[in-house]
């Protein structure tokens, strides 16, 4: 066989194409590749071309009807910034939900912004790591984010972003001042209907996966509560992560252990906020149970909201921390900065 394809409807300027005759037999027909004067060694990557896998190593090949599957700095679970840096304000870093899109937050920062300096956590879709990674991840973040600037650390985790807070104070309890946990999914255990939900996740047929989301949108939030934008920030967040990686972190949910001894050794003032009409969780009695245990804690009760509650219009966050006055003195920051 020739080693010259027959390659048909392509813009492809390229001055040669070599494949070896063993990895591939067949006519690559009506795909567009803009590649440039390249020659390719076909090893390592994955180019899905009709219906075959032809690896391809070491390129970022501007492709406009191929997906090529290659590392990019996107796939790093990283701090996102919804404001412009404020290096002189409190860091207020938000640890999401299981979408981990850390967008979720939006409705909070208007009135966050001009009193923080705000990250957002971002973990991708398809990332599938331990509870020991992504701790060791996030604490890597906040550490870089204090060394370039020392400050308050005001830790905010809701739902699975809530187990993952409890996890890094535990772990790196000298990074944070303030704790604060939004219906955190640490009550996922007390909660057998939805133990057996997400073990179901994973033995749904694909075609009906995006029907489940769908589905739960009512169970999650309280969307009467919620602005159009947001009911559709929601649904976008949650359609955005796939089949696989929800069972993933499902199964992390349901392995998260914190027992009461450690639960006494977090030492910063903590504020728990819980929903009462969370049809998800039981966010309430969770968090009677951790106001009991943990040291320095402060419960606030939202009697009519939903699951995802930092969303709902009538919620505001900042407002919240100054009625129950959970925010740090300025003496006391300005005291800080001074030190350092």
């Amino acid at each position: 066989m020739s080693n010259k394809l027959p390659i048909t409807n392509c813009q492809l300027p390229i001055a040669t194409l070599r494949l070896r005759e063993q990895d591939y037999q067949s006519p690559i027909t009506n795909y567009q590749l803009p590649i440039t004067n390249y020659q390719l060694p076909i090893t390592n990557y994955q180019l899905p071309i009709t219906n075959y896998q032809l690896p391809i190593t070491n390129y970022q090949l501007p492709i406009t009807r191929l997906s090529l599957i290659m590392p990019t700095a996107n796939n790093k679970v990283r701090f996102l910034s919804p404001k412009p840096p404020k290096p002189d304000r409190p860091l207020f870093v938000f640890l999401p939900g299981m979408d981990g899109g850390g967008l979720l937050l939006r409705s909070q920062i208007p009135k966050l912004a001009p009193h923080f300096d705000i990250r957002c956590l971002a973990i991708p879709a398809d990332d599938m790591a331990s509870w020991e990674v992504l701790v060791k991840e996030t604490i890597a973040l906040i550490e870089a984010e204090k060394k370039a600037n020392q400050r308050p650390v005001y830790l905010c985790g809701e739902s699975f972003g809530g187990c993952l807070a409890i996890k890094v104070v535990l772990e790196a309890p000298q990074l944070c001042d303030r704790l604060i946990l939004v219906n955190p999914a640490s009550s996922f255990r007390q909660q057998p209907w939805v133990q057996w939900g997400s073990h179901l996740t994973q033995w749904l047929p694909a075609n009906l996966y995006p029907l489940s989301v769908i589905g739960l949108l009512p169970i999650l939030a309280s969307l009467g509560k919620i602005g159009r934008d947001d009911r559709r920030a929601l649904l976008e967040a949650m359609q955005a992560v796939p089949q696989n990686t929800s069972v993933w972190r499902l199964a992390l949910v349901r392995s998260f252990n914190v027992d009461e001894n450690q639960l006494r050794a977090i030492e910063q003032p903590t504020l728990v906020i819980a929903s009462g009409a969370d049809r998800l969780l039981p966010s309430m009695a969770e968090a009677k149970l951790l106001v009991k245990v943990i040291p320095n804690p402060e419960m606030v009760m939202l009697a009519n909201s939903g699951h995802a509650c930092l969303l709902e219009t009538d919620v505001d966050l900042y407002a919240i921390m100054q009625a129950r006055n959970f925010l740090a003195e300025s003496e006391e920051y300005l005291s800080l900065v001074r030190s350092h």
